[in-house]
């Protein structure tokens, strides 16, 4: 075993950019004005550079002239479109503080946001799918005594509010954008954490847009590349990895559905001639299986990225052979950092990309160490993952003490990842220090489940756990203690109890009702056997 220190920082000839997102984006503008920015497959509506910037600074303005300011916190809550992508550089433009919204969010979720965030605009879709926006914001609105304005998109005050930013005095956006600093907070992204409710990671100009560069220059970015995006804008992975890669390099966003649809996203890549798709191996292998994929015409991809979960040899394979994607991309990361931390490059082997989740980015460093100790394990030995540099978080919005639980006084992020860094610096990531569940790309943290379901009156105790699943990688399985009298519940119960209240993927799938959980002798839960027992008890399922 090596006696090399598991530390590794990543050089580059590119410097950081110390410039707003807003300034960015204008000087992108004056770069490439016709180019095409902005594609939204499922409308047929499109935006040049020079038609993105002046409907940016059109809504900008409107914004403004509400009396949104630097520093105040707006949220956005809507499936991917055209209009999410303007308010994400509106508010940029202005310093306002976006507060992304995942679309999945019920009534009790929602709530949560607005006023642990102190939100006092919320722009939102009417209603997608199922979820009926306008009827759960109406619910909780006067549980909201913050939230002054609601917006709804595509409505006439949406429009009004456009309308009048045409017609507003640029100075007004040009003193805005003066007064701001690359090291302000920009984005505040909601992240399940462990003690029941999620943390805000509050992210700066300077944390998302170099992230989104970097992951950009390390996948050869230029302006004549066109990056179709399934993957949620409400995450990292859409806003930054998507579109902050896209803008800073003068690429074009190309937007295929609201949400993820495999035959959608196949038709816009042929349609729109993309040279990148992104998306979580669960994406790829929808797509790989869809009936018509050999009519579509993949012959313009070249590159793309996945990540969330690890990817199978043989997916990686078939995305490489089938799609054309030869320099397909791994990246590792997190809500607080950014999010990415690893990549691979473009020339790394197959094997390289399977097997880990690459070497460190640009600008950062990376290191893993005795989760005890806190010392810096030699090569090849486990330990946790941290990483340290531009991208990680300002801290947990409204909350210093969880914000030093994550982050130490040496500005090092603990990832809570269980990590092994190889002789050429490479990582791979081998298990999860807490006991976070990975469903379909989606990080779930189980207490923030189980303390929903505390709330049921026939429940005396539930504990959940991740339990393997074919497609989604892992699913949610409850064990519950039932309340002396109370009927045992089934799935189809806490489903019922749980809907309209809770997102759907953190609804569990499985139920075990139990009369106690396999515990230690100091009186500790013990998941891992849980997991075992639930893995012989499901069989086949998973």
């Amino acid at each position: 075993m090596s006696t090399a220190p598991s530390y590794a920082s990543g050089p580059s000839t590119a410097p950081l950019l110390g410039e707003t997102i807003g300034d960015n984006l204008d000087r992108t503008v004056r770069a490439f004005p016709a180019r095409e920015a902005l594609v939204e497959s499922a409308t047929g509506r499109r935006w040049t550079y020079a038609e993105l910037a002046a409907d940016v600074d059109a809504l900008a303005l409107g914004l403004l002239g509400l009396g949104i300011a630097r520093g105040d916190r707006v949220g956005i809550w809507a499936p991917n479109c055209a209009e999410w992508t303007l308010v994400q550089y509106a508010t940029a433009k202005i310093g306002a503080i976006l507060v992304t919204v995942n679309p999945a969010y019920r009534s009790h979720e929602l709530e949560y946001v607005l006023n642990q965030s102190g939100m006092r605009l919320l722009a939102a879709a009417e209603r997608f799918k199922t979820s009926d926006y306008a009827a759960m914001i109406e619910e909780v609105a006067p549980r909201c005594p913050g939230l002054e304005h609601v917006v709804l998109l595509d409505s006439a005050p949406w429009h009004a509010l456009l309308a009048a930013g045409r017609e507003a005095d640029r100075g007004a956006l040009e003193q805005a954008a003066a007064a701001l600093s690359p090291d302000d907070p920009i984005n505040i992204q909601y992240t399940s954490g462990t003690t029941g409710f999620p943390k805000g990671a509050t992210l700066s100009h300077h944390n998302i847009l170099n992230n989104g560069y970097f992951v950009g220059e390390l996948c050869h970015y230029t302006e004549h590349d066109r990056v179709c995006i399934p993957v949620p804008f409400y995450h990292c992975f859409g806003m930054v990895m998507g579109n902050l890669a896209c803008t800073s390099h003068g690429a074009a966003m190309v937007v295929p559905a609201p949400s993820f649809d495999p035959a959608a996203t196949l038709a816009a890549v042929a349609a729109e001639a993309c040279t990148s798709l992104y998306g979580v191996p669960t994406m790829f292998i929808a797509e790989l299986a869809d009936p018509a994929f050999d009519s579509y015409d993949l012959s313009s991809l070249r590159t793309g990225i996945m990540a969330g979960s690890p990817c199978p040899v043989e997916v990686m394979k078939e995305v490489i052979d089938r799609m054309g994607m030869a320099e397909v991309a791994i990246c590792y990361g997190m809500t607080e950092t950014s999010p990415v931390s690893t990549q691979t490059r473009a020339d790394d082997s197959v094997d390289r990309r399977v097997s880990t989740v690459g070497r460190v980015g640009p600008h950062l460093e990376v290191k893993v160490v005795d989760p005890g100790t806190g010392r810096t394990l030699p090569r090849g030995e486990p330990g946790e993952l941290c990483t340290r540099g531009y991208s990680v978080m300002l801290g947990y919005w409204g909350e210093p003490e969880k914000t030093a639980e994550a982050v130490d006084a040496a500005r090092w992020m603990h990832t809570g990842d269980v990590a092994v860094m190889d002789e050429e610096g490479y990582v791979s990531i081998t298990g999860r220090i807490k006991d976070m569940v990975i469903r379909g790309g989606e990080n779930l943290y189980p207490r923030e489940i189980e303390e929903f379901l505390h709330t049921h009156p026939d429940v005396l105790d539930v504990q959940v756990i991740g339990v393997p699943d074919p497609k989604y990688g892992e699913e949610l399985m409850a064990w519950v203690r039932m309340r002396d009298g109370a009927e045992p519940l089934t799935a189809d119960a806490v489903r019922a109890f749980c809907d309209g209240r809770l997102a759907r993927f953190k609804i569990p799938r499985y139920v075990h009702v139990v009369d106690a959980f396999p515990m230690t002798v100091t009186g500790k839960i013990r998941k891992v056997e849980m997991r075992a027992m639930a893995t012989r008890i499901l069989g086949p399922a998973s």
